[in-house]
């Protein structure tokens, strides 16, 4: 029988010591990698550069959950950081959605960065999350919204009326307020309701009908509607999050604003090239004229006061967080 002497044991405790200090998550994506889900891709390479390997993020596209469950797999521990859009599941995420309302008028991504976050740090959005056992990380900056369509271009607003658009959120709220018919089906499903017909239309950030090939079945395109974008975070399990080493959580928090700026460099280039896109598709851009955009804006007053209206209903501080957003959308105005 082999004795093991004090060294080996020695030697053997500190490699299991060291193998307990590594940290493994998982995070549940969807769809494929796109410039939606380059700072978590870059958050994970930072973290695992920064950690010497010892802590690694593992970024799933579809394989641990579907889009509208990752809040519910986050909530029971089922992977430790997940992206989600407040759109998919209104109920669920209530305080958050005051940012996908209509015409609210924001202009850029890092204005949209900015906005995102002061309203995550909201004690009522914290509190909300709480109870899917989530922490906000990081929002997914996206360009305000258009429209790819097929068939005849719409560029009038009452060529909206029984257009079937999937829109969600506020977006969709405003679609509905002029005829229009919104469905909120998810991003991975809007090709196919596209190509059967189940939509005419689909309301996308432009990364999104690229990605998810919208783009290569349009008609058409509308360069300036801009009503709105879709609000879509990043949050980790508490649990997992407050179990990190203070080295590690230091690790993590401090990569986020780097994972943001290289998210927005990222988008820039994508956006930069959507003119040649378009000539390549053989897509039409279509411009609204600012008559018919102000027809659009005037109808969503009504919704934003509604959306106050019911988030006091259910106990949240609605007036405050509306406020609250358009207070950052002014302080954080581009020059």
């Amino acid at each position: 029988m082999k004795i093991l002497t004090t060294t080996s044991v020695a030697v053997l405790t500190l490699a299991f010591a060291g193998e307990a200090l590594a940290v493994e998550w998982n995070a549940s994506l969807w769809g494929t990698r796109r410039a939606f889900t380059e700072h978590v891709e870059k958050l994970s390479e930072l973290v695992a550069e920064r950690s010497g390997g010892e802590f690694t993020i593992d970024v799933n596209y579809g394989g641990l959950s579907n889009n509208r469950e990752n809040l519910d797999g986050i909530s029971i521990g089922a992977f430790e950081m997940a992206q989600f859009c407040a759109g998919y599941h209104r109920d669920k995420n209530r305080a958050i959605t005051v940012l996908e309302l209509p015409f609210l008028g924001v202009e850029t991504l890092e204005q949209e960065t900015a906005v995102s976050h002061t309203i995550y740090e909201h004690p009522a959005v914290a509190a909300e999350m709480a109870q899917w056992n989530a922490r906000m990380l990081m929002t997914s900056p996206m360009p305000q919204y258009n429209i790819v369509g097929t068939g005849e271009p719409r560029d009038e607003v009452a060529e909206f009326d029984g257009m079937r658009v999937r829109a969600t959120g506020g977006i969709g709220d405003m679609f509905a307020s002029v005829g229009a018919v919104p469905t909120s089906v998810t991003s991975s499903e809007a090709y196919n309701a596209m190509e059967s017909g189940v939509v005419d239309s689909v309301a996308f950030a432009q990364h999104a009908h690229l990605s998810f090939g919208t783009i290569d079945i349009a008609d058409w395109w509308t360069e300036n509607l801009n009503p709105g974008t879709v609000n879509c975070p990043v949050v980790v399990n508490i649990d997992a999050y407050n179990a990190l080493s203070d080295e590690h959580r230091a690790i993590l928090d401090e990569a986020v604003q780097d994972s943001i700026d290289y998210y927005l460099e990222n988008y820039a280039e994508l956006l930069e090239g959507w003119e040649a896109t378009l000539a390549e598709k053989g897509v039409q851009k279509v411009t609204v004229a600012e008559a018919e955009i102000a027809k659009l804006r005037a109808g969503a007053d009504p919704i934003h006061q509604a959306w106050i209206e019911e988030a006091n209903a259910n106990g949240l501080p609605g007036q405050e967080l509306y406020d609250l957003t358009m207070q950052a959308i002014a302080d954080n105005a581009p020059d």
